[in-house]
């Protein structure tokens, strides 16, 4: 079949046989092909929810799309929301079908990056989400560590979650919550939970906000509330070999790597199941304990735009 032309679900797929990107080992088909396996999967998760794309095009540096392009058929569903980094209206678009995760895979969308709350209670996230990231020297297994840690953490609070390999070298903890508490009440039990988890192990976890305070330690991070989007299950990554963010059971965690999980071996390991569906535990209401300790938590980015101030003021000081 040429790689120049075909079409699927009424959708236009071009260039098929053009590299994806420089380390990827895979063209433009492999993708689509796998996002055309895996939609009765991916697409559950994106449905309703505000979505940014990390795109590629042949020459040109990786970017993130949250506007759709003016190009953009008139049967790709989308939301305006306001932006009040870039005062403007933003137009997302909500990949809620196959069709449209196909657009997307044409227009080489290699990850998808949904908002953790839908278009429908846009201030009411369902899920409370802990993103591990773990210094470049420590890598996955100092990110297994730590998802440990935070499981210990969401026990002690009555809670329990189902853990994801981000696709890169990192770990995500997803609590589905009992719809109700706002994107607030969400951030500040998600900043409760990362400090205790920091408490539980200060030698490999940490909250600093600011990437030079960390010291080699795993990042907890506590702000993935609110708008914050969170690469799906299913997505893939931009990366060589180009992983899959996949789900993993809990005792199965220390035993995988990131590389486990590609657009060449995912399509077979969700044919006849879904293990995210599987795993999530039911939806858990958030204790408000939890929300008043986290209350009393500083906002980070907050923190640390006060902190980057304070030490600049520190090295005007010493310079004069």
């Amino acid at each position: 079949m040429s790689g120049e032309g075909e079409s699927r679900d009424g959708v236009a797929l071009t260039n098929l046989d053009q590299a994806l990107f420089d380390g990827a080992g895979a063209v433009k088909r492999d993708l689509v092909d796998y996002l055309d396996a895996v939609a009765d999967r991916i697409v559950p998760q994106l449905t309703g929810r505000p979505l940014s794309v990390v795109r590629v095009r042949p020459g040109q540096p990786p970017f993130m799309q949250k506007n759709l392009p003016r190009y953009t058929p008139d049967w790709v569903r989308r939301v305006s929301i306001w932006a009040e980094a870039s005062r403007r209206e933003i137009a997302y678009g909500l990949c809620d079908d196959r069709r449209t995760l196909l657009w997307f895979a044409n227009q080489r969308a290699v990850e998808y990056h949904p908002t953790l709350a839908t278009v429908d209670e846009p201030t009411r996230p369902t899920h409370l989400v802990l993103d591990l990231d773990p210094p470049s020297e420590g890598g996955f297994a100092a990110g297994v560590g730590t998802a440990l840690l935070v499981r210990q953490a969401l026990a002690d609070a009555g809670l329990a979650g189902a853990v994801k390999t981000s696709g890169a070298k990192g770990v995500h903890v997803f609590v589905p919550v009992v719809p109700g508490p706002d994107a607030e009440q969400l951030a500040a039990a998600t900043r409760a939970l990362a400090a205790r988890t920091e408490r539980l192990d200060p030698a490999l976890a940490t909250t600093a906000f600011i990437r030079e305070d960390r010291g080699g330690k795993v990042f907890v991070d506590p702000t993935r509330a609110g708008g914050a989007t969170v690469v799906s299950v299913y997505s893939p990554r931009l990366r060589p070999g180009v992983p899959v963010s996949f789900p993993v059971p809990w005792d199965d965690l220390e035993s995988v790597t990131p590389a486990d999980f590609t657009i060449r071996t995912v399509a077979d390991l969700v044919a006849d199941r879904d293990p995210w569906a599987e795993l999530m535990p039911a939806p858990q209401q958030l204790p408000a304990e939890l929300v008043e300790e986290g209350r009393a938590i500083p906002v980070p980015r907050v923190q640390a735009m006060h902190e980057g101030r304070r030490r600049a003021r520190a090295r005007h000081a010493a310079a004069d």
